[in-house]
């Protein structure tokens, strides 16, 4: 028996062995490279890396790897478990260089991990590549080259959370990826409904087959059955030539992610059905039908049992969608999660845009206060806005957008009147600020449109949301066109 195979390192023991023998291999290696534990505590730092930090090897030894670089990412892949290959870093100074983080297992466990700078000027290998026109071979690669096949972006290591009802939400997640019935994804917009489609798609066994999304909201009438299910060549006027492919189509062997689904109208939601009970599209203009071999997964945020019965969703069809549920809970419920999406957000300002910011307690604490209608769309968006204002290292409360500080000020007005009165006025508190939020945010979108001429594609730009989102709020404002302003 081996007994270097048998014994059991404990995290000290690990320390002590790489301090001991890296320095004799690690030392001699001109490339920069630095070693930490399972606590992210730097272990080992070799010569190239000391000298590259200018720094030395007692000043960094049983520090956490933050405390040397701030902004490091080595942290979230001994987290994780994922390593991250060829990834760009900016370094305080300016200094950008391609890294390789690397987790450490001993057996099933995390003990470690490894950082590697690979190239540690990218300014000269930008300029060499031009040099050489290497780029623009490159690019014209890209241009010609066929895709044939659609890819989800995002698997279950992009979905930040922390919180009980977070993990909770992903491990169920997790297990729907494992089957192939539809999924039926309910939440509030911001909530991260995409993200949950892309990555159950990419850890099911259809993962290499295409995943094509679409959202029923930013369709027109009129060419949603078109773009569904294609068309054959002169089924109308102004039809293509060579006809279309259909979505459904394109989706054969993997995914169709149908986002919005309550905005599908009544006719198309018949034709959905048909696709889900006999698995077969007929394109406009055809009289073949095609099988098709795909799953869906649709996504909504709204109440579709009152949809139901108003009688602007089919039953029929809720319940064939509704085979496996998945409810994503507003970031309002799961508190414990803001901060870790904080810190991601900002890390990766830093790393695209090299804009280092810290939030403070007090900025926390306002955060943690409010209630995020917009859930992490919104997040995302004030701490982008509140780190690019803020002229400051520390971002402070000044810098938070007005329309959050004014709501937080009808906040604690409502709290105080609440005390002074009976529960059954608490009802009333939310929906005070629920109609203030509302009515500023509609404000800012009708001054907003002025200012831009009614131009929404540059509206949605200065508001910081998709066209996408700012043509539903237009639709619940009864706003169509310039007129109605």
């Amino acid at each position: 028996m081996n007994s270097l195979i048998d014994a059991k390192l404990t995290e000290e023991e690990f320390k002590n062995l790489f301090v001991s023998t890296t320095s004799l291999i690690f030392d001699q290696i001109p490339i920069p490279i630095n070693f930490v534990d399972g606590n992210c505590n730097e272990v080992f730092m070799n010569k190239a890396f000391l000298n590259y930090l200018g720094l030395e090897l007692d000043e960094v030894v049983g520090k956490h790897i933050t405390e040397i670089d701030p902004l490091v990412r080595l942290p979230i892949v001994v987290k994780t478990g994922r390593a991250e290959i060829g990834q760009k870093h900016k370094f305080k100074d300016g200094r950008e260089v391609i890294v390789h983080r690397l987790p450490i297992f001993y057996g099933s466990k995390i003990i470690g991990g490894i950082g590697i700078i690979l190239i540690d000027d990218l300014n000269y290998l930008y300029d060499l590549a031009m040099e050489s026109k290497l780029i623009n071979k490159l690019m014209a690669h890209k241009k010609n080259k066929a895709v044939d096949v659609y890819k989800a972006k995002y698997n279950f290591d992009d979905i930040f959370t922390q919180s009980i009802q977070g993990n909770d939400c992903k491990l169920r997640a997790k297990n729907y990826a494992k089957t192939d019935f539809t999924v039926l994804i309910n939440g509030e917009s911001g909530t991260g409904k995409e993200l949950f489609a892309h990555s159950i798609h990419n850890s099911s066994s259809r993962k290499d087959g295409p995943f094509i999304s679409i959202n029923c909201a930013s369709i027109p009438k009129t060419l949603i059955e078109s773009e569904l299910f294609g068309y054959e060549e002169g089924s109308f006027t102004g039809a293509n030539k060579s006809g279309r492919v259909g979505k459904f189509e394109l989706a054969n062997g993997g995914t169709i992610f149908l986002d919005e689904i309550g905005d599908l109208p009544l006719d198309m939601q018949a034709k959905l059905l048909r696709v889900l009970q006999e698995n077969e599209i007929q394109k406009i203009g055809s009289n073949k039908i095609i099988n098709v071999d795909i799953r869906v997964i649709a996504a909504t945020n709204c109440n579709i049992i009152d949809m139901i019965n108003e009688g602007k969703f089919r039953s029929d069809l809720f319940y064939r969608l509704n085979v496996l549920n998945l409810n994503i809970p507003p970031l309002r419920e799961r508190k414990e999660d803001i901060s870790l999406l904080v810190q991601h957000f900002n890390t990766a300002l830093y790393q695209e845009f090299g804009i280092d910011k810290k939030f403070g307690n007090d900025v926390m604490e306002l955060f943690l206060s409010y209630k995020w209608p917009g859930n992490i769309r919104e997040l995302k968006n004030v701490v982008t806005s509140t780190a690019v204002n803020s002229l400051d290292i520390n971002v402070e409360v000044k810098n938070i957008p007005k329309y959050i500080l004014d709501t937080m000020n009808v906040q604690e007005r409502n709290v105080q009147y609440s005390q002074e009165n009976e529960n059954s006025e608490v009802i009333k508190k939310d929906n005070s600020i629920m109609d203030t939020i509302q009515k500023r945010e509609e404000k800012l979108i009708i001054e907003t449109l002025k200012s831009c001429k009614f131009n929404k594609t540059e509206t949605a730009k200065l508001l910081g949301i998709s066209r996408m989102s700012l043509y539903r709020k237009l639709k619940n404002m009864n706003i169509e066109s310039e007129k109605d302003l």
